[in-house]
């Protein structure tokens, strides 16, 4: 768990130029974070980068936790390098077919319907869908069917050399999801806080791939449809482009958030080991809140 005296000389060493009522400030909201996780049993960690200011909130941004469904976000950065490059086109097709090969030891598996957050797909194998609506899906509704065939379209091992040459190397896209094979060996997707938001603070400011490209990828998550944590308990008005992660005993966020004025500030929540997920998520949600309020006083 944090520990309060020195999370608060972490974030006073973070803040830019700080005033004393600032820094007071700062104090005030990462206690309110800290007594806020202190409530749950579980492992949390926390990075915030005001775009506007430059204030960053860390704790525990270089902890590595079980990527879960946020290593989508570095395959959507991937799809669209390559069709930039003009490797593929977002307009190509890819056929349904629910047949992927385990990184463990090369032999095949499938997925089950029954553990994706999105059924449609499943029912029509055999068929195809053009890469930009199993991108939409992928991220979305966090689709494992859609993910592991863009996946399998443009390669693992891309996606890990392009985090490589962005300088992300805290972010790890080994696999496609669902391959037990290769969990049971440990092989598997990783992230930090401090990775995921860097890789969000390069796409807010319209440097992944292209601007056009980023711009693309923004417009994709603002339609998220799992809004529990980071945008739960935000105004209406804000708009927060994000990708979600969760298996069990662990749950994420990560993303951009865009306030009415123009300013716009990146945040990263990630967990593990929670033995209450609904308050987990209750407590993140509220976290989000304290960022906000700090933003805007």
């Amino acid at each position: 768990m944090m520990r309060l005296c020195l999370a608060a000389l972490l974030l006073l060493g973070l803040c830019t130029s700080p005033s004393r009522a600032q820094s007071l400030s700062a104090g005030a909201c990462l206690q309110r974070i800290d007594s806020i996780f202190q409530t749950q049993q579980g492992s949390f960690a926390l990075a915030f980068s005001d775009l506007s200011t430059g204030r960053q909130l860390l704790l525990h941004e270089h902890e590595t936790f079980h990527a879960a469904s946020t290593m989508k976000t570095p395959v959507l950065v991937e799809i669209y390098r390559q069709a930039a490059l003009g490797r593929l086109k977002l307009s190509d097709s890819l056929m349904l077919t629910n047949e992927f090969v385990s990184i463990a030891d090369s032999s095949t598996y499938q997925l089950d319907s029954a553990d994706d957050s999105e059924t449609a797909l499943y029912r029509h194998q055999g068929e195809r869908r053009t890469i930009r609506e199993l991108v939409y899906q992928m991220i979305t509704v966090s689709s494992n069917f859609a993910t592991n065939l863009l996946i399998q379209k443009v390669g693992a091992a891309n996606v890990l050399t392009t985090m490589h040459g962005l300088k992300l190397d805290e972010v790890h896209v080994l696999r496609g999801v669902e391959d037990n094979k290769a969990y049971q060996k440990g092989l598997n997707n990783t992230v930090t806080a401090a990775g995921l938001m860097e890789l969000f603070r390069l796409m807010a400011g319209k440097k992944l791939v292209n601007p056009a490209a980023s711009d693309s990828m923004i417009r994709v998550l603002l339609d998220q449809q799992f809004n529990e944590i980071i945008p739960a308990r935000l105004p209406a008005g804000v708009k927060v482009a994000h990708k979600t992660g969760s298996i069990k005993g662990v749950n994420h966020d990560s993303g951009i958030v865009f306030l009415p004025d123009g300013r716009k500030y990146v945040l990263v929540l990630l967990s593990r080991d929670l033995v209450d997920e609904k308050a987990a998520i209750s407590a993140m949600a509220a976290v989000s809140e304290v960022i906000y309020k700090y933003v805007m006083q």
